[in-house]
């Protein structure tokens, strides 16, 4: 049996070499995808097992072994350290076979299930640094680690390589260790005479945190689109290749980041009903890190201004006097029913389009009001939960029940999912259990859809309803 891991227990701060040994990732979402990512440039053997896997890890190739089913103990067999990255459930059987092996085990926002933790982590120049909050607040570590980063010179390689030739040297001379730091302080003054003050101990570190200087930074709010990342505007892959840090949203593609080779990608999505960072942190957030010099991307699914809160953001910045900028990106509300078929606009059908967001009655219902029946496709997302109440709303004012309705769930991603029948059949339909954004077309223009792959067009394969 585990031992509990008490608050007042200190956890020991190592560094492991994983070059050719075995690493067990269970799961094969965008989270598991990120561990994966941070994982094979210690040169590991890393196996991925998991039902489902994102195109993120699939896209590696040979460089890691993927099992597409669930997790069997067997496969800790041979292990040097596990990460789990699954649902609760598994990454608690996960963690316990994982004990009884004595293998360690990461276990993402599951510290009960953790005997390894992951911290933030600064890379510069050969030199890692390391800040971990025992899984208690990994936020916390987050931010830690953006200020550690500020600290640290970009000078840090060239210290590195110096410190190693003078160990050497040291070392053969017989210079006693104790004696070793102050030499290594002066010759590290040496390199750069110009930037650091000999008589302050704190030099190094000074001259890094006053420099650049604030308002240098620079952030982009940047549309991921709807899942697919070659859906991104050139662009917006260009500044995720600049980025020093990307604000990544809960449903923006982890394939995405694969951009961001060289920024720290810190997770600050938002879904309904699960704790999240709120947004005045987020806000302050983009501004400090810009004050620090940095380039930052914040990622939002769909488009930025497109129920993404973007607006609040640019006001932020812009009461801070932080230069910004908005990459627009395909909203779901556009791309979703493109992709399935369905023009929102059609000669004879519909003029125009209408797009709400469903979750706050008291925010769609004057806009459903003023919507004459019949003559606009109506557009709802992040509705899924409430389409039953929505389209009994929608029949009370005259829409008829025959109205051609979809529901298309994950756009342009492996779990996309099509249903298409009625708006009287809406609030009965069953929809698989698939964590992806949903979004609904109501109006007759959903008609067009099925003509169109009943003459060869927009393939509906695995749609479910009366009309699939």
């Amino acid at each position: 049996m585990r031992p509990a891991f008490a608050s007042s227990d200190e956890l020991a701060p190592l560094f492991l070499k994983l070059r050719g040994r075995c690493v067990l990732v269970a799961g094969g979402g965008p989270v598991a995808a990120a561990k994966v990512a941070s994982l094979l440039p210690t040169g590991a053997v890393i196996t991925v097992v998991a039902p489902e896997v994102v195109p993120a890890i699939l896209d590696l190739g040979a460089r890691v072994r993927v099992e597409r089913r669930r997790f069997r103990p067997a496969d800790l067999d041979g292990a040097w350290l596990a990460v789990a990255a699954a649902p609760p459930e598994v990454n608690r059987r996960v963690a316990a076979e994982a004990e009884r092996r004595r293998i360690f085990v990461n276990a993402v926002d599951d510290p009960t299930s953790a005997s390894a933790y992951a911290g933030g982590v600064v890379r510069r120049g050969g030199v890692t640094v390391a800040i971990s909050t025992g899984g208690r607040a990994p936020a916390l570590a987050g931010l830690l680690r953006e200020g550690i980063e500020a600290l640290l010179p970009e000078q840090l390689g060239a210290w590195v390589e110096r410190a190693e030739s003078l160990r050497a040297r040291w070392k053969a001379e017989g210079v006693p260790v104790s004696e070793r730091r102050p030499l290594l302080l002066r010759a590290l003054e040496a390199l750069h005479p110009a930037a650091l003050d000999a008589s302050d101990p704190l030099g190094p570190r000074r001259a890094a945190r006053d420099g650049p200087p604030a308002g240098t930074g620079f952030v982009s709010l940047v549309g991921a689109g709807p899942g697919d990342p070659d859906l991104l505007t050139v662009k917006a892959v260009r500044r995720l290749e600049e980025a020093d840090l990307v604000l990544y949203d809960a449903l923006a593609s982890g394939e995405a980041l694969r951009h961001a080779r060289r920024a720290h990608c810190f997770f600050v999505g938002k879904r309904a009903g699960r704790p999240s960072v709120k947004q005045e942190t987020l806000s302050r957030m983009l501004v400090q890190a810009a004050r620090h010099g940095k380039r930052v991307v914040r990622l939002k699914a769909g488009d930025p201004f497109v129920f993404g809160r973007g607006g609040e953001e640019v006001l932020a910045l812009a009461e801070a006097g932080i230069p910004h900028e908005v990459i627009p990106g395909i909203s779901s509300a556009l791309a979703a029913p493109g992709l399935a078929g369905i023009p929102l606009t059609h000669r004879g059908l519909a003029s125009g389009f209408t797009v709400v967001s469903g979750h706050a009655e008291e925010a769609y219902r004057p806009v459903l009001m003023a919507v004459r029946p019949g003559t606009s496709t109506l557009v709802v997302l992040m509705g899924l939960g409430t389409r039953a109440r929505l389209a009994r709303q929608l029949v009370a004012v005259g829409w008829p029940a025959e109205t051609p309705a979809a529901v298309l769930l994950g756009a342009s991603t492996p779990r996309e999912h099509r249903w298409v029948g009625t708006l009287g059949e809406l609030p009965e339909v069953e929809l698989p259990d698939v964590d992806a954004p949903g979004t609904i077309v109501i109006g007759a223009v959903v008609s067009l859809a099925a003509a169109g792959a009943a003459r060869g067009g927009v393939a509906w394969a695995g749609v479910e309803g009366r009309r699939g």
